[in-house]
């Protein structure tokens, strides 16, 4: 389908349920993508790092990114991460999402080696030039070691080469000086890039990115609580920020469940990972809460403590004395 200008709203991005042998479960991941649009998603990222995408292998990729297209079936737009250490390798999984019908691409910069800004800018234009879909800049720098700078995404944005940027930088005043330069809070899409959308991949400050005139958010935690989110955005959208900051805070308490996972025994990955997919089939939506290999999974403890937030968050019925 078209990509709407600019990309908007509430675009989880996609958890990748697995099977007992650790491939893809696609009934799992099928009615996980009815249950995000039952919640009123605006989008859907599959292959990003909620997704384990660093985790699967070629094969497993095109499974889950079929199955999560089949299971939108047009409703709404699929975004493919086309993540990996370099261009070359980058565009084979860009290809392969255009073949599969993905309807624009997400892209960080090149990794494993050190790059240079004019580097990391020849790798976004050679994947927009060799592959007809959107391209949408993820700035990760946790885990690409590199941080995009506002000038550059506005360069590429300003050039046509980015239709937008995931920023999962934590770095909320640079992300601030982007929107600045674009045009502000009140003039976004009558600055330099009118089409160009900023999405926060930080969920737990949302409405204070909203608030600045980003145009939407990929919460991994929307996996869990999907109309949670859309209503936190349908909020500030209509200028009801109280109600928008209540929400944020509901989902801020919610997001507690990462820390379910004890630091001593597991990274924070499997920790926050092992949460959301414990979350989901505490819910029903999935069959499993298995991450893939080498995360640790949690313990019966540490799930017990993921449905008390699911409870307190009143996703999951009260339990009776």
């Amino acid at each position: 389908m078209a990509l709407p200008a600019p990309l908007h709203g509430v675009i989880p991005p996609v958890c990748t349920p697995l099977d007992p042998h650790g491939e893809v479960d696609t009934a799992s991941l099928t009615r996980l993508v009815q249950h995000l649009l039952d919640g009123g998603v605006h989008g859907l990222f599959a292959l990003g790092s909620t997704s384990e995408v660093a985790y699967l292998t070629d094969a497993q990729r095109d499974i889950a990114l079929e199955t999560v297209r089949k299971a939108a079936d047009g409703r709404v737009p699929v975004l493919a991460g086309v993540i990996d250490t370099t261009t070359p390798r980058v565009l084979d999984h860009a290809r392969r999402a255009a073949d599969l019908g993905a309807d624009a691409l997400v892209a960080t910069a090149p990794f494993y080696t050190r790059t240079h800004p004019r580097e990391i800018a020849a790798h976004f234009r050679h994947l927009r030039a060799a592959v007809d879909l959107p391209l949408v800049a993820y700035d990760i720098p946790v885990a690409v070691h590199s941080k995009l700078a506002p000038e550059l995404v506005r360069e590429l944005a300003e050039d046509g080469t980015l239709a937008g940027l995931k920023d999962s930088s934590g770095d909320d005043g640079a992300l601030r000086r982007l929107l600045t330069a674009l045009g502000g809070r009140t003039g976004r899409h009558r600055g330099p890039a009118p089409g160009f959308a900023v999405l926060t991949g930080s969920e737990l400050t949302v409405d204070a990115a909203l608030l600045a005139g980003a145009d939407g958010v990929v919460p991994g935690l929307g996996n869990v609580d999907p109309a949670g989110y859309v209503r936190l955005y349908d909020a500030a959208r209509a200028g009801h920020w109280e109600r928008a900051a209540a929400e944020q805070e509901r989902l801020v308490t919610l997001f507690s469940m990462v820390d379910a996972g004890p630091e001593a025994e597991m990274g924070r990955s499997s920790a926050a990972l092992g949460s959301f997919k414990a979350a989901l089939r505490l819910l029903g939506v999935t069959e499993r809460g298995a991450t893939a290999f080498p995360q640790r999974p949690l313990s019966e403890t540490a799930v017990a403590e993921v449905a008390r937030h699911l409870r307190a968050a009143g996703l999951l019925p009260a339990q009776r004395d």
